[in-house]
């Protein structure tokens, strides 16, 4: 029916999508390598195998994770690493960084909200918890590993005289803050669907998908 025909496009979509996002990682790591720009093209060398994790991640756990889950990460990784590291879009562009934290703290907020949830619902497993226990978790999940990610950036700052924090405390905070905003928005999308399933959004239909 049309409905299956419109998720057979999407799924097209999100395939032919990765596959650009890998080739051109791929061809440019090519190209850094004929510049003679070594370092760069063997990082995007690692970063094209970063892209391959969910993928690897679904075949350890036996999980089907949703193709819209998936291209999200990739694109993510894409942006971070690819573009920002590499490319030195941080640098190029002020924005970038925060728009990098915000689809974090969406991706963590999301994987914290699975993680707890799909725990919850499996019956072998004697944890059951409350719809606003759960969103909780997903909040500060995301939250908790942000700030991992700038401690790290401290650290590396302090011990390599790198400059990851680029305005020092002012984008540290900025950045926790955008990152606390995303993880709320899905946190508050995740407790939704627990007290109302029938509510329609893009993270209801990929918690059914990842069901």
């Amino acid at each position: 029916d049309q409905l299956q025909v419109e998720q057979s496009r999407l799924r097209e979509l999100h395939r032919w999508l990765q596959i650009f996002l890998k080739s051109t990682i791929a061809i440019g790591a090519l190209l850094l390598f004929v510049d003679g720009n070594y370092q760069a093209g063997i990082e995007s060398l690692v970063i094209m195998c970063v892209t391959f994790a969910p993928l690897m991640m679904a075949s350890y756990f036996h999980l089907k994770i949703p193709l819209e889950f998936d291209t999200l990460a990739i694109v993510f990784i894409y942006m971070s690493l690819f573009l920002g590291e590499v490319h030195d879009f941080y640098m190029q562009f002020w924005w970038w960084d925060l728009v990098l934290h915000a689809g974090s703290g969406f991706l963590l907020g999301t994987t914290g909200f699975f993680l707890v949830y799909l725990l919850n619902q499996d019956k072998k497993a004697s944890v059951h918890l409350t719809p606003g226990f759960i969103a909780l978790f997903a909040f500060m999940f995301s939250q908790g590993l942000g700030s991992i990610w700038e401690i790290f950036e401290f650290s590396m700052d302090q011990m390599f005289g790198l400059n990851m924090q680029k305005s020092g405390l002012v984008d540290t905070m900025w950045d926790l803050i955008i990152n606390a905003s995303a993880a709320a928005t899905i946190s508050l999308l995740g407790y939704g669907y627990m007290k109302s399933p029938r509510i329609d959004s893009f993270l209801e239909r990929m918690i059914d998908q990842f069901i």
